[in-house]
């Protein structure tokens, strides 16, 4: 065992892949820079070892920036198109909703005005309220323009997209401002007519998953998977070039321990995954959900130094992790509750089971990510490495033909969303999968 370790641990393998991806620059969905990243991928896969290393290219809608703009009493105010609104200029009075918790919009008389809200909910809130939420609370009630402000100080217009699954392009024009843009329009301009324009390229494209393999040729499999998309404004260090980093690392890891597996492991690195999980969608549909054991998708890893892993209510995937915590005397966080916001998510929500692999925070929100400070220096190659050697231990673990992980119904998880508050705001976003 210690070989491999101390292979790992002093691997650059998974950190010189991240170097490469961020290099390229824009690695937004459907872009000649998605496509690159996903061609480097395949190639770093089958240089660590894994096998069939591949393409699969699937239909998206193609969305690409040209100018927006705030303007307020004829002062134009920084801001950023998010991705996916529609090309177009409203005029309309600004109502600042602050948070924007879904009570907050049926408060408020919004019909044909412009919605801000803020990117992060109060300490005291029950739970996430997601961006694209936030957006379609807005529109449902009438409003003509949608500004989405970020909490996270230092002049960091937000990204991320609006949108839902049978409309991909949104119905409100959308852009994203600093936190300081932000409180200067709260405080000057809050029930005053401001004008947003979005200018956008709306058009078909072209994404693509990465697919490799490494142990034996069984039906059954274990999924690990990243995305490789990441939204135009930045390097996409965090987000998620780190994830991809570490599907290589971890395909280096595993090649070296290939005898130890007794289920296939596959590897794959979605694209489009920042405009509505586009790549793992396409994947869930063409797969047999009945042969995945289990998911291990790596969506916001190395930021920070000890792993935290939500579960889901799986509580097979609660043990393995407990066991090899326990096997390296090594911290790992655990979440059993549902995280509906990643690359797992279009299997998960039918049963499989599925990690969302993150490392710690305690701030709400993204932090760095979407932004334009979402760069490869505020990463470590320390926690690359100390996380490659767990997880690779992971994956060997849920590979074992003694470990089983139980599926659930998707009844189950349907009760799951409701319980924890999670099914509304679904509904409202087009994401609500169930007849119920």
């Amino acid at each position: 065992m210690s070989t491999w370790i101390g292979e790992t641990f002093t691997s650059d393998i998974g950190w010189d892949h991240l170097e490469d991806l961020v290099d390229i620059g824009n690695r937004m969905a459907g872009s000649d820079g998605e496509r690159e990243s996903a061609e480097l991928t395949r190639d770093a896969l089958s240089a660590a070892g894994a096998r069939n290393a591949r393409l699969e290219e699937f239909d998206i809608q193609g969305w690409t920036r040209d100018e927006s703009s705030i303007t307020a009493d004829g002062l134009e105010q920084s801001s950023i198109a998010l991705p996916r609104s529609p090309s177009e200029t409203v005029s309309a009075e600004l109502v600042d909703l602050e948070y924007g918790l879904p009570e907050s919009f049926s408060d408020a008389d919004l019909e044909g005005t412009v919605v801000m809200v803020r990117s992060d909910i109060p300490d005291h809130y029950e739970r996430y309220v997601h961006r694209r939420e936030k957006y379609y609370h807005a529109v449902d009630n009438g409003a003509v323009g949608f500004v989405y402000r970020n909490h996270v100080e230092g002049c960091l217009p937000p990204t991320g997209s609006v949108g839902t699954p049978e409309d991909p392009i949104g119905e409100i024009p959308a852009v994203g401002v600093s936190s300081e843009v932000g409180a200067r329009l709260a405080r000057r301009f809050d029930g005053d007519e401001i004008e947003v324009s979005v200018e956008a390229e709306i058009d078909e494209a072209t994404s693509q998953n990465v697919h490799a393999e490494l142990g034996p040729e069984t039906d059954d499999r274990v999924l690990v998977t990243s995305h490789v998309d990441a939204h135009d404004i930045a390097e996409g260090a965090l987000d998620n070039g780190a994830g991809t980093a570490m599907v290589v690392e971890l395909a280096a890891a595993l090649a070296k321990r290939e005898a130890d597996l007794e289920t296939r492991v596959e590897f794959v690195a979605y694209g489009a995954e920042e405009v509505g999980l586009v790549g793992s969608e396409y994947h869930a549909e063409q797969a047999d959900h009945d042969d995945i054991v289990a998911i291990v998708n790596n969506d916001g890893v190395v930021g920070d130094r000890t792993l935290s892993l939500t579960t889901h209510g799986f509580s097979g995937l609660e043990s393995a992790v407990e066991a090899i915590s326990s096997r390296y005397d090594h911290p790992i966080e655990t979440n059993p509750d549902l995280g509906p916001h990643s690359d797992h998510w279009p299997f998960v929500q039918w049963g499989v089971p599925g990690y969302h692999v993150k490392s710690t925070s305690d701030d709400v929100g993204r932090g760095w990510g979407h932004t334009f400070a979402d760069t490869l220096e505020k990463l470590e190659k320390r926690n690359l490495r100390e996380q490659a050697v767990l997880l690779t231990d992971l994956v060997v673990h849920l590979a074992s033909d003694d470990v089983t992980v139980d599926h659930r119904t998707p009844e189950a998880m349907a009760d799951d969303l409701e319980e924890q508050n999670l099914a509304k705001g679904m509904q409202i976003t087009g994401d609500w999968p169930y007849n119920t």
